[in-house]
């Protein structure tokens, strides 16, 4: 990298950002490729991903994405901050034992789990906790049952939390299939799908998949959306094959080469996006695209409520409602709206809440002032 370092003002990061998201337009691509790019989507809550899909790709048909999990080419396993994402079983088996660190962290000596766990053999806990888990898939309360008889005076809720933690579990299906129910049940990745897990740890083909996500991005971005620390190290190992730039505080941005970056004169749709979208989440400065003044409104615990995107940025949340037979979505705007934005917002709902409530009997659209 040679020559002075270009700046890029927050409205081009964001329509960066729009672009490798799919955000800009519904894009032609098949469900399991769209999962691949943008390196898993958020899945506390089973059906975020659909959603999340609906608004990037065009045509979206929601039993691709059962399909790919129910043949087990897609999994629901913890990742990225500790959290549970759908991702391809390709990227689950070299992701995990990157993310590894991210899971102990939550095991050590002084945390609240290991304290309770203090002089447990942990390698004896692993093998247990595997074979259990292998002989069937088990909900969290059932590891817990059956781990404590095996651990004298232990408690099967921390027991049950550590294998959860350092064992890479994936929650089984029926869990996960479009507009279907089931218990969180886990197992192994390993016997879930047969394929074993890369033995290399190493951060480094994690960040260019990252940035063609999310960038351009700085250290402590891609340290917030991964739940990893001292990622510098890494970084400067790829340098040679990155572009730098700077942001309007002068923050090192990194980016690839040939990343998209269009202009920030773009124009960018209204989009409505689940709990927890990425997108959201994915930068430690988040002023791309969500303002400083708004976070407050979106914060719950664990995480964001469902945003709506207006001008590449979130303008609010959305809220769906079933009332008997009818299916309310109700748009709680944080900017003021014009006839314009509110003919979008609306357009977008009309198509979403069909979508989501296909036998509702009655589709409305509410607009509230947020409180």
């Amino acid at each position: 990298m040679s020559g002075p370092t270009a700046t890029l003002l927050r409205r081009a990061l964001n329509r960066a950002l729009l672009a490798r998201q799919m955000l800009l337009e519904r894009v032609d691509l098949p469900a399991e490729a769209a999962v691949e790019h943008l390196l898993g989507l958020q899945s506390q809550i089973p059906g975020n991903p659909y959603v999340a899909l609906w608004s990037r790709l065009r045509d979206f048909d929601p039993e691709t994405v059962s399909e790919l999990t129910r043949s087990r080419k897609l999994v629901r396993i913890a990742l990225m901050r500790g959290t549970l994402h759908l991702v391809t079983v390709r990227d689950a088996l070299w992701l995990r034992p990157v993310l590894q660190k991210v899971f102990e962290r939550n095991m050590t000596p002084g945390s609240v789990y290991g304290k309770a766990l203090a002089g447990v053999d942990m390698a004896a806990l692993m093998e247990t906790g595997r074979r259990l888990l292998e002989e069937k898939p088990r909900s969290n309360k059932e590891l817990s049952d059956v781990l404590a008889p095996h651990f004298q005076d232990r408690d099967g809720h921390a027991l049950s939390q550590a294998v959860r933690a350092i064992l890479p579990l994936v929650q089984v299906t029926p869990r996960g299939l479009w507009r279907q129910g089931g218990l969180a049940i886990s197992t192994t990745i390993e016997s879930w799908t047969g394929e074993r897990l890369a033995e290399d740890d190493a951060p480094d083909a994690m960040i260019p998949r990252y940035l063609a996500a999310f960038g351009p991005a700085s250290v402590a971005d891609m340290q917030a959306w991964s739940g990893l620390t001292r990622l510098a190290g890494a970084l400067a190992r790829l340098r040679p094959q990155l572009v730098e730039f700077r942001d309007e505080d002068n923050r090192i941005l990194y980016d690839l080469p040939d990343a998209p970056r269009p202009g920030a004169d773009i124009e960018a749709p209204a989009r409505f996006l689940p709990d927890y979208d990425n997108v959201l989440l994915g930068h430690d400065d988040r002023r791309r695209i969500l303002e400083d003044a708004h976070r407050a409104h979106f914060k719950k615990e664990n995480g964001l409520l469902p945003a709506f995107l207006l001008d590449g940025m979130a303008g609010g949340s959305w809220r769906l409602d079933r009332d008997k037979g009818r299916a309310t979505m109700t748009i709680t705007p944080l900017v003021r709206l014009t006839g314009k934005d509110r003919s979008a917002l609306a357009r977008e709902a009309e198509a979403l809440l069909p979508f989501l409530e296909p036998d509702a009997t009655a589709h409305e659209i509410r607009f509230v002032d947020a409180r």
